[in-house]
């Protein structure tokens, strides 16, 4: 049996498992998705940009270890770092514990919110999408 992720269609998703959701006042709340969390395991230790630092499109802002891999964070977004989650610094099990919410990373202040979201995968597209993706996981052995 195939196991079961929760996402949420409100966010746009990218390749590395980044979610991006565009909060009413324009700024944009970064967090990582279940799927992706599976893949690495507990959460033990994370480092995130600080306040006001740029950062780019699929550039590296941050790191994190987990229980079986330590990595680097891409940004799924080009702008300016407005927040970054103390909680998730302090307590990075967190990010396992609730992704979608307490869990989150930063915020963004979005330089090309319109252009990037657009590479990005949401809406229709996400469940057809997280199929694919977890059959790509669990092929090159990373899920469950």
């Amino acid at each position: 049996m195939k196991k079961q992720y929760n996402y949420k269609s409100d966010r746009f998703y990218n390749s590395n498992h980044l979610w991006s959701k565009q909060e009413k006042n324009g700024q944009i709340t970064i967090g990582m998705d279940e799927l992706g969390l599976d893949s690495l395991g507990e959460m033990a230790y994370l480092t995130l940009p600080a306040v006001g630092t740029p950062v780019e499109m699929g550039k590296v802002m941050g790191s994190m270890e987990a229980a079986k891999m330590t990595g680097e964070l891409f940004a799924p977004i080009t702008g300016i770092v407005l927040e970054k989650n103390d909680a998730v610094l302090e307590n990075p099990l967190l990010v396992n514990e609730d992704p979608y919410d307490t869990g989150w990373l930063i915020k963004i202040e979005p330089a090309n919110w319109a252009e990037e979201s657009a590479a990005m995968v949401s809406g229709d597209a996400l469940p057809g999408w997280m199929e694919a993706e977890i059959e790509r996981f669990e092929t090159q052995g990373m899920a469950g």
